[in-house]
């Protein structure tokens, strides 16, 4: 039987079928390599943002570690006149090993926010026995005439105002990757590559709320103890 021109393929029109097959597979792969580099750029912002709060934490741990360094030199140098008062000079001593210890976990990793939860306690803790020792010092007068002691006063105020300082440079790149984080679609992304919520690093209460203490201890409060302003 011969076949008819109307049943004969039409060339044409399979041609035409390919192209448009062809385009629809080249509109596919077009809308998915920009996807893919919309997400790539949402994951390398939250990446940069993340680097910048972690080295912001850098400065903060140098200033942490000096004055970490010179507790144990202003215990040293006040318990030779406040014998009876051992137990807060433990103390000091017990949280500033404490805030030690829990300073270090969050130089290891500071996205980590429990580790930052620690330090900021440890922080508190310090500061609550710190300030308690320069009070119970305004009962020893020839403890404020000691140069050692206010050399090393002034040293702790200096590295203090530091720690205040890049404290507030962290937590403001911390709060900018936060925002980031959590604006859509970016917490998405964050939840699939688990991009956690950065913590900051509190100011602690005894510094909003600080001890009124005698002129030789005038108000010079960072990070939570209370350090003289002047004799």
């Amino acid at each position: 039987m011969r076949q008819s021109w109307c049943d004969r393929p039409d060339p044409l029109s399979s041609e035409v079928r390919a192209n448009e097959s062809r385009i629809a597979l080249l509109v596919l792969l077009g809308v998915g390599l920009l996807l893919a580099l919309w997400l790539m750029g949402i994951y390398n912002g939250l990446v940069v943002a993340g680097n910048r709060f972690k080295n912001a934490f850098a400065q903060i741990d140098v200033q942490l570690k000096r004055r970490y360094e010179l507790i144990p030199n202003l215990v040293e140098a006040v318990k030779g006149y406040m014998r009876h008062e051992r137990e807060t000079l433990d103390a000091v001593i017990k949280a500033r090993n404490s805030a030690v210890a829990a300073e270090q976990k969050v130089a290891a990793n500071p996205s980590d926010p429990a580790a930052m939860r620690e330090l900021n306690q440890a922080e508190a803790q310090l500061g609550g026995t710190l300030g308690r020792l320069f009070a119970l010092s305004e009962a020893y007068p020839d403890l404020k005439a000691n140069q050692n002691m206010l050399s090393l006063q002034e040293e702790l105020t200096s590295t203090e105002n530091k720690i205040g300082f890049a404290r507030q440079a962290f937590n403001d790149a911390a709060t900018d990757y936060n925002i980031r984080r959590e604006v859509f679609p970016a917490v998405k992304v964050a939840g699939m590559f688990g991009f956690k919520r950065a913590a900051l690093l509190e100011t602690a209460e005894t510094e909003r709320a600080a001890p009124k203490v005698s002129p030789f201890f005038q108000v010079g409060v960072h990070n939570g103890y209370t350090f003289r302003d002047g004799c």
